[in-house]
């Protein structure tokens, strides 16, 4: 038997989010604080007390989740046998693996978090998920191939749901050619640029000095990461692959199926939401064991 843990990332934040877990554990609370200190800001105090849309700025958001998820598996006494994570989550997961101190990912996390919301305001894009019908990989990758301008598949979250990044009116044009080929739903997202695209090129850049300065060790279990799907314990091969997802595809079902070709039976989401319990249930087979930590 063995145990996958996995770490949400953009888009599980909630009003609130962490002040529980604040209240209950000495542990975290002493987490919580440093965060503050690390940060230089009152994340705390937006988490708990913040409006929806104050937790949407990038600079938040990131860190926000990441702080919740760490906290929980620093404080659950958990012992994964192999980890991943969604996008941002990669970063929790290197933390709650031990090939990153914990404020090591936070001060990678906040400067991934500036960098991207830069990007974001100097090269706009968007991303839409395309959604059920004929959805197959290699026909989503041949529109955004023919379709002018810059697209991409950027996140494969299951088979029956895979996200575009790129131009705006790329992703428009893809969605409408996508949909003429049979796609049930291609719905636009309502995000702060292309993320996982070539447009985060400039952000990539920016965080990949961040990411070489950074201290990695040999992580307790295999981490299976987002540019590949594969297992890594070599923190050189984890630092490589960590420069290289800002700009590269999240191949989240690949992540999850070779996770499960290993051994995992049971996968752990740990952190705010359930968005990759949902994900996995769509992708492992009947009877594998699917929870969370919150």
């Amino acid at each position: 038997m063995k145990k996958a843990y996995v770490f949400p990332g953009q888009g599980s934040q909630f009003e609130g989010m962490g002040q529980e877990l604040y209240v209950r554990d000495p542990q975290a609370r002493d987490l919580f604080d440093a965060a503050d200190s690390i940060l230089g800001f009152g994340l705390r105090e937006i988490m708990f007390s913040g409006s929806a849309e104050d937790l949407k700025a990038t600079k938040v958001t990131q860190p926000a989740i990441f702080l919740h998820s760490v906290a929980l598996a620093l404080t659950s006494g958990i012992e994964p046998d192999m980890v991943a994570g969604h996008s941002l989550g990669e970063f929790s997961a290197l933390v709650a693996a031990g090939a990153l101190s914990f404020e090591e990912g936070l001060r990678l996390v906040s400067v991934r978090a500036h960098a991207m919301q830069r990007c974001c305001e100097a090269v706009p894009g968007t991303m839409a998920a395309i959604v059920g019908g004929t959805t197959e990989a290699a026909l989503v990758e041949e529109v955004c191939r023919e379709t002018p301008g810059t697209v991409i598949a950027a996140n494969y979250n299951s088979q029956a749901q895979i996200v575009i990044s790129g131009e705006t009116e790329a992703v428009l044009a893809a969605c409408a050619a996508l949909k003429e080929r049979g796609a049930k739903r291609a719905l636009p997202l309502q995000v702060g640029g292309a993320f996982h695209s070539p447009l985060m090129e400039p952000a990539r850049q920016e965080l990949a000095a961040a990411i070489e300065q950074a201290d990695f060790q040999t992580p307790r279990c295999p981490i299976y990461q987002n540019v590949d799907a594969l297992p890594h314990t070599d923190p050189a091969e984890i630092r490589r692959n960590l420069l290289m997802q800002l700009t590269s595809p999240v191949r989240w079902t690949q992540t999850v199926e070779n996770m499960l070709a290993d051994g995992a039976d049971t996968f752990i989401e740990v952190g705010p939401g359930t968005i990759l319990q949902g994900l996995v249930k769509k992708i492992a087979p009947e009877g594998t064991e699917i929870s969370g930590i919150a």
